[in-house]
């Protein structure tokens, strides 16, 4: 028996030594349990503590327990206490001794009365409530979920009232959640009179209020009466419900703010004309609607509504009833608001590679003395050159229209006697780039039209008219012309939508001059079209079409079996070649401008790039009036009305 008490104390001192660190300075231990017997533990506890401790057999098992900060007795004992209950065990004081038993059997062990008598959150207590306004017995079926297999809730009908037995936190919990319970009612009823609305509205809108069924399913207590000879509303029901119905009829009960049924409201940005439009048929027909529907007082209230425009003020003068008055400046407040605008910039790339080769012989013999052709070899453009380099040699004058583009070599033999001859050659090559690139730049309101036309008004002869008839010669003769406009032509809709996106409605035409063709009898204009609709999204970049076309043209005429002889050959015919190579691309960038300061940030880029490209060309002008400049834009400061804020800004820059 010493045997087994000397090794009980030695495995206490090794726990000791092992688990608690305790500072003679101030007494503390730090914690470091783990796996440790419950029995041990309880021995460490009652060591430090220096309470005396009677266990129950049946108390058994294993703690872990870990704490990197010292902790006082009073702190350890606390810490003790919750291990007991995290292991299904409490701790009963009995006089000196501290009795720890399971939960099980903790309410027939005598306990401490009240929450204030127990030592901690922890230990067992019994409290009696006294209830004065609900019964003790519903209150049981209510309250018993919240209290543990271990713990003991009971009522007494005779004397209303309830016995909790359990841990003294929880106690203290279900205490509180009975005196917010256990409260006397305070309905009664109240006499609201009113100054300016009228009773049986108020009634009818607070009952639509209250009456709704509620989440909880609770029962709705509130009544509302209305008295129309004094004009007052009565209110019956808890002494809260009854505050906050007041409120409500004071907020409801005050007077129009301008005082009658006509109001003048000055818009910003909406057109009041086409908006007065719009308001009197969409409240004319909700009465004509209200009639048929069988609701004659709607339909009257909607009789009275006058709403005109002053254009000169862009203001609405309406008259109407309240009710509808607020419909209307609601209305009125969605819709007079500053719409985005889009800015869209147009990209319009055509780059033309034409090259052209050409190379010929003609050549014309004539008989001695008759003046008879022998032979002539006829290609385009060249026979006219024959004739005319025969005419300066005869002593004549060429026409120098009629000689070909390019070089142009003529021989010939011109004699009276004999036999003449003439011929020439002609050799053109061309190379021809064209690389053209316009911007055309247009901004609009969201959801209206813009058009932007660049170009020029070329005249086309439609008509001629001479009277010959006359023995007089002609007489009034005249020429109609219709002119046409020849340029960059760009029409757009744009759709903003919820986001960042818009839809865009795009007609763009491109109209030039090109070169005549042979057999035309007037100017030849080339036009591109594009009409579509895309979707793109703020700032980006979207291609509406092009035109990709490579044209090659080759001809090949000569003399039938003289042209085919080698190297002699060359002098009976004639060739030509001809490639065309056209590429045209088309794009478009929208942005969104929501408010004046992008509007202004756009203006500025475009305004200060006209004016550095002037700037730019200073000086490389011909100076024919010395001491003359190129006009130049002034600074964009000049013309801008400083802000709200701005101003006073730029007057601390000055006098610094």
């Amino acid at each position: 028996m010493k045997i087994r008490n000397l090794l009980r104390t030695l495995v206490a001192s090794v726990v000791l030594s092992t688990c608690l660190t305790v500072s003679a300075q101030q007494p503390a231990a730090t914690l470091n349990w783990k796996d440790a017997d419950i029995r041990q533990v309880v021995e460490a506890v009652s060591a430090v503590t220096g309470k005396n401790f009677i266990l129950d057999p049946r108390v058994t098992g294993r703690v872990t327990l870990l704490s990197p900060t010292p902790l006082g007795p009073d702190a350890l004992y606390e810490a003790f206490l919750s291990i007991l209950q995290v292991h299904g065990y409490v701790a009963v004081e009995s006089g000196d001794l501290i009795k720890i038993i399971p939960d099980a059997t903790a309410r027939q062990v005598p306990s401490t009365f009240g929450t204030e008598s127990a030592a901690g959150p922890d230990d067992m207590t019994t409290q009696v409530v006294q209830l004065q306004n609900v019964g003790a017995v519903p209150l049981v079926s209510l309250l018993r979920p919240l209290i543990p297999q271990y713990g003991h809730l009971v009522a007494h009908s005779g004397s209303n009232m309830l016995i909790i037995s359990d841990r003294a936190a929880n106690v203290n919990r279900l205490v509180s959640i009975i005196r917010r319970i256990d409260r006397a009612s305070d309905e009664d009823i109240e006499v609201v009179p009113l100054q300016h609305a009228s009773a049986a509205e108020i009634v009818r809108i607070l009952t639509a209020l209250t009456q709704a069924p509620r989440q909880d399913n609770a029962p709705v207590t509130t009544s509302l009466v209305a008295d129309a000879r004094t004009n007052s509303v009565l209110i019956g029901g808890d002494k809260n419900e009854r505050l906050r119905l007041r409120t409500l009829i004071a907020h409801l009960d005050t007077p129009l703010e301008d005082g009658g049924d006509t109001r003048v409201r000055y818009l910003r940005y909406a057109d009041s004309e086409e908006l007065a439009t719009k308001l009197q048929q969409h409240f004319t027909a909700q009465g004509t609607a209200a009639g048929a529907g069988g609701a004659p007082a709607a339909a009257a209230a909607t009789q009275g509504i006058n709403v005109w425009a002053d254009t000169q003020t862009n203001a609405l003068v309406i008259n109407a009833p309240p009710k509808i008055m607020r419909s209307m400046m609601q209305i009125v407040d969605k819709l007079d608001i500053r719409r985005a605008q889009v800015l869209v910039e147009a990209i319009i790339v055509e780059v033309i590679i034409d090259k052209q080769n050409e190379l010929g012989v003609s050549v014309a013999v004539e008989g001695s003395g008759s003046n008879t052709p022998i032979g002539v070899t006829n290609f385009p453009d060249f026979l006219s050159g024959v004739v005319q380099l025969g005419g300066a040699a005869a002593g004549g004058t060429p026409d120098p229209g009629l000689i070909g583009e390019g070089a142009t070599i003529g021989v010939g033999r011109i004699t009276d006697d004999g036999v003449s001859f003439a011929a020439i050659l002609s050799a053109v090559e061309g190379d021809a780039d064209t690389n053209l690139i316009s911007t055309p730049s247009i901004m609009t309101t969201d959801n209206e039209e813009a058009t932007l036309n660049v170009g020029q008004e070329v005249p086309f002869v439609s008509g001629s008219f001479t009277n010959t008839g006359s023995t007089a010669g002609s007489v009034n003769p005249f020429t109609t012309v219709n002119r046409e406009q020849i340029g960059v032509k760009l029409a757009i809709t744009p759709q903003i939508n919820e986001g960042d996106s818009m839809v865009l409605e795009i007609a763009q035409e491109i109209s030039s001059i090109a070169q005549s063709a042979a057999g035309a009898v007037d100017l030849i204009t080339n036009k591109r079209t594009v009409d579509t609709t895309v979707i793109v999204d703020d700032g980006e970049i979207i291609v509406l079409g092009g035109l990709l076309e490579d044209q090659l043209r080759e001809s090949d005429q000569r003399v039938p079996v003289l042209g085919k002889l080698p190297l002699l050959g060359n002098l009976f015919r004639s060739r030509k070649t001809e490639k065309l190579k056209t590429n045209l691309m088309i794009f478009i960038r929208p942005t969104i401008l929501r408010d004046a300061a992008q509007t202004a940030l756009e203006t500025d880029a475009k305004y200060n790039m006209i004016r550095d490209i002037q700037k730019s060309q200073q000086g490389r002008s011909i100076q024919l009036m010395p001491g003359e400049d190129r006009l130049l834009l002034p600074p964009l400061e000049d013309y801008r009305t400083p802000r709200e804020g701005e101003e006073a800004e730029m007057g601390e820059e000055a006098n610094q």
